[in-house]
């Protein structure tokens, strides 16, 4: 039988043995996650408000009751039906689902080169692609859009190998300044080669939609090829968010983490040049959504890359689809490029990035 002092120091000894924890820190978790959830649902309604909006809104503005009717219970016979069903919505969701991919994109390229001016435009890859489709017109004018898709991931993946070298190439090695400067110049490298092979082939009016960027030229037959590569990508994209994380704290506590940061760079580059390629065979250049939107997700719901992808996905394809719907209502009927709706909050926003930057350097 134990006597007294031996429970005693028993008991003391158990007390010892079991961490102490903090009653507050549970409410404070509790509701971060119940912010979170919120952030997510009105994410997702916003979304589906918007696109609801873009259907029904245009040169011909339609009821809500029309376009229920035509998206659940489509009849061929008639012309509003025809107008949401074959028009406006392979659109829309293309918009959806091309901005979600660009701000995927923009999101996984920040955080793996710790480089906050990072964006598929801004770094070159989307003009990879687009010097791919000039030439693609100029000598295979009749190519499949399967094989123009695998042609514009193959032109990203040219130029970001390019970025990358010219950026690696330097004293010092690769820095988010260098990286930035890179993309620029070559940027600017496949831009003029493109608008060369254009003036020499006389391609100028069928590149204009790539130049000027668009949603207006996709089909159900591009959407249904497009979409499904896309969102299984961007679902890849989330697995990597947690590796991200790691990266964008700094290579030394990812390493000592027991990250394989060449792999993880690696797997992260190819997925955003199959988010760019992709979305630049059906969309054109359309620049600034992976730069703005990714900024946007972090000050909203933090530094984890495993809500920022997500969110950037849902905020993405708001915003493009929102772009595309004033596009088309500016002067209608003519339409305005989405790149240009874009633009006006990209440039701005890339300025003071860019200042910023200078300044904390």
């Amino acid at each position: 039988m134990q006597s007294k002092d031996s429970m005693d120091k028993h008991t003391a000894l158990t007390e010892r043995a079991v961490p102490e924890v903090d009653i507050t820190a549970r409410p404070v978790l509790r509701a971060g996650r119940i912010r979170q959830a919120l952030l997510f649902t009105a994410s997702a309604v916003l979304l589906a408000l918007t696109i609801f909006a873009a259907i029904s809104l245009g040169a011909k503005d339609l009821t809500v009751s029309t376009v229920w009717s035509a998206v659940f219970h489509y009849d061929r016979s008639l012309m509003t039906h025809q107008i949401i069903h074959e028009l406006r919505l392979p659109r829309v969701l293309g918009a959806a689902v091309i901005g979600a991919a660009l701000a995927v994109a923009g999101s996984l390229i920040q955080g793996i080169t710790r480089n906050p001016l990072g964006d598929t435009g801004v770094l070159g890859i989307n003009a990879g692609a687009m010097f791919v489709v000039a030439v693609s017109f100029a000598f295979f004018p009749n190519l499949p859009y399967g094989t123009l898709i695998v042609l514009s991931f193959l032109g990203a993946l040219m130029s970001t190998l390019l970025v990358f070298g010219l950026g690696a190439s330097a004293p010092g090695g690769l820095t988010p300044m260098r990286l930035t400067v890179s993309g620029a110049v070559t940027a600017a490298l496949l831009g003029s080669m493109t608008s060369g092979i254009a003036i020499y082939f006389d391609l100028s009016q069928d590149l204009a939609f790539w130049y000027a960027g668009g949603v207006a030229g996709i089909k159900w037959s591009q959407l249904e090829i497009l979409a499904p590569i896309l969102l299984i990508v961007i679902v890849w994209s989330m697995g990597l968010a947690r590796s991200i994380s790691l990266i964008s704290m700094g290579d030394e506590v990812a390493l000592n983490l027991g990250l394989n940061l060449r792999r993880i760079r690696l797997l992260g580059l190819l997925t955003v040049v199959v988010l760019a390629g992709l979305s630049v065979s059906a969309a054109g250049a359309i620049g600034f959504v992976g730069l703005v939107i990714p900024h946007i997700a972090r000050k909203l719901i933090g530094v984890d890359y495993r809500q920022i992808v997500p969110l950037s996905a849902l905020l993405g394809a708001v915003l493009l689809v929102l772009a595309d719907l004033g596009a088309r209502m500016a002067n209608p009927p003519e339409e305005l490029a989405i790149g240009i709706m874009v633009s006006f909050i990209g440039v701005p926003f890339f300025l003071f990035l860019a200042r910023k930057e200078r300044r904390d350097l």
